[in-house]
């Protein structure tokens, strides 16, 4: 029972993180001082078509598996 709870919070981190990279590459999520905001918008700018496809991609596969893992859990 302690594994499937740890799949859980597994795939729940990893939605996490895909989101995460989805709201970075729109531009959503901002750094704290100017040198580090300058060096993610550059970052983001170069790679910001494959950021947002792979975040999103990521993020959808897990809310998938998120949603599988809570419907076994209450049949």
């Amino acid at each position: 029972m302690n594994s499937f709870f740890f799949g859980i919070l597994f795939h729940v981190a990893f939605f996490a993180i895909g989101l995460y990279m989805y709201l970075f590459a729109r531009g959503i999520v901002a750094f704290g001082s100017e040198e580090e905001k300058a060096r993610a918008e550059a970052f983001r700018k170069d790679n910001a078509t494959w950021l947002r496809l792979l975040g999103l991609a990521l993020a959808a596969i897990m809310a998938l598996n998120v949603f599988f893992d809570v419907r076994a859990m209450m049949g």
